[in-house]
């Protein structure tokens, strides 16, 4: 059985640079994609394997449907490079509300409670981040995720009303600043490991600070080596691919 290829030795299209119509990928290639808000991230796979005509394609990484950002898909070969790229550290940017909660922890669902916001100082947010969400942290998975349980995703089950036991789960957080902070919601800059929920940080950063919270906008700006602003955006892949087909 052949070895995976060497992910350096890839050719990795993006924003700068894409393969002609009709190109044989067959022996790998790396896509960087800006995935729209809206879009599912196998929505984006679709949208790029009919255009490049190879049907051994998959990404490294799910971005939720309301999330934008770097979406890295690998095709031919570079399939056997996903669990690889996977592993990479992510950077996100996120936007956090206070003052209510959702029960998919971001605005894809409405508010299921309020409570006040105390009068809090930009110190005492990033004295927080820093005592309670910095380094190895625990988190349990929100119901409102892709994880299996019985034999169901548990999205499955959220949909529904019902709510599951999940096991906690490690993560790290490698660094987290403060960038904007605005009173009842600010932004921050997280560089995390492979299988944290930026939605569920929020959710519990609320409850560190005396209220509740949840995503108002969240931004994949980097995977590893990959970053956001060289991807190559939907209607340039349609500009390219569907003028000359």
């Amino acid at each position: 059985m052949p070895s995976p290829p060497s992910l350096t030795s890839l050719p990795v299209y993006d924003r700068n640079m894409l393969p002609q119509p009709g190109s044989d990928l067959s022996e790998g290639a790396v896509f960087l994609l800006d995935k729209p808000s809206g879009w599912s991230s196998f929505d984006v796979v679709k949208f790029l394997r009919v255009r490049i005509k190879t049907r051994k394609t998959g990404h490294a990484g799910t971005l939720d449907p309301l999330a934008t950002g770097l979406l890295v898909i690998c095709a031919g070969r570079a399939t056997k490079c996903i669990s690889q790229i996977q592993e990479l550290p992510k950077r996100y940017h996120a936007r956090v509300s206070l003052g209510a909660s959702t029960p998919s922890q971001d605005s894809a669902t409405p508010p299921d409670a309020h409570a006040p916001v105390p009068d809090l100082t930009h110190d005492q947010v990033r004295e927080v981040l820093k005592d309670r969400f910095s380094g190895s942290i625990r988190q349990i998975p929100p119901m409102y995720s892709a994880l299996w349980k019985d034999g169901k995703r548990l999205y499955t089950y959220a949909r529904k009303g019902e709510v599951v036991d999940r096991e906690p789960r490690e993560v790290v957080i490698h660094d987290i600043k403060l960038q904007a902070f605005h009173g009842d919601w600010f932004e921050l800059d997280i560089l995390c490991s492979k299988g944290t929920y930026v939605r569920t940080l929020a959710h519990d950063l609320g409850k560190a600070l005396g209220t509740l919270a949840h995503i108002t906008g969240l931004r994949r700006t980097a995977i590893g080596p990959y970053h956001a602003d060289e991807a190559a955006e939907i209607e340039q892949i349609r500009n390219f691919y569907d003028q000359r087909t």
